[in-house]
């Protein structure tokens, strides 16, 4: 199965949070109260987020977090980056792909390119849009191929 990392997850809350306020200054416990996690969770994810470039780090005892630029400029990608690393569904994805069949296979030119298009769609998707989402039903889709053709097309669309 294909998913990101719970400390992704927690890291996208965290910046959504954030982005209610972008130019506010915020500590980590108070994120932490914010969104119901622990702050050494939220420490954690602010120090990786910081190193990324995705959220500046003030220092001292009215320090802080704040977020490093718009949140319409701050990709789903950007996001998944800091804290998973390079998006890269096989080995012959990754930049330094050490596949001992790559000069064989048939089918690695196949996954670089559905790796790519993954790679575009979360470039697409910013932190604003993100948030634009929340309070709308997502539509219910089948994705293990156990609904007729039919009825994956009525669950998509909502008809």
């Amino acid at each position: 199965m294909l998913r990101m990392s719970r400390l992704t997850d927690y890291g996208t809350v965290i910046l959504a949070c954030m982005a209610g306020d972008p130019n506010a200054l915020y500590s980590a416990s108070d994120v932490a109260t914010r969104v119901s996690l622990s702050p050494p969770t939220v420490s954690k994810i602010l120090k990786l987020m910081a190193r990324a470039g995705l959220v500046n780090s003030v220092r001292g005892a009215q320090g802080g977090y704040t977020l490093s630029r718009a949140p319409h400029t701050i990709t789903a990608a950007q996001i998944i980056d800091a804290l998973e690393g390079p998006v890269a569904l096989t080995e012959c994805s990754t930049d330094d792909g050490h596949c001992e069949l790559e000069r064989v296979c048939n089918v690695g030119g196949a996954w670089q390119k559905i790796n790519v298009t993954i790679r575009r769609a979360l470039e697409d998707i910013t932190l604003d849009q993100l948030l634009s989402s929340g309070g709308q039903p997502l539509p219910r889709i089948d994705l293990t191929g156990a609904l007729p053709i039919s009825e994956k097309l009525h669950s998509y669309t909502g008809n």
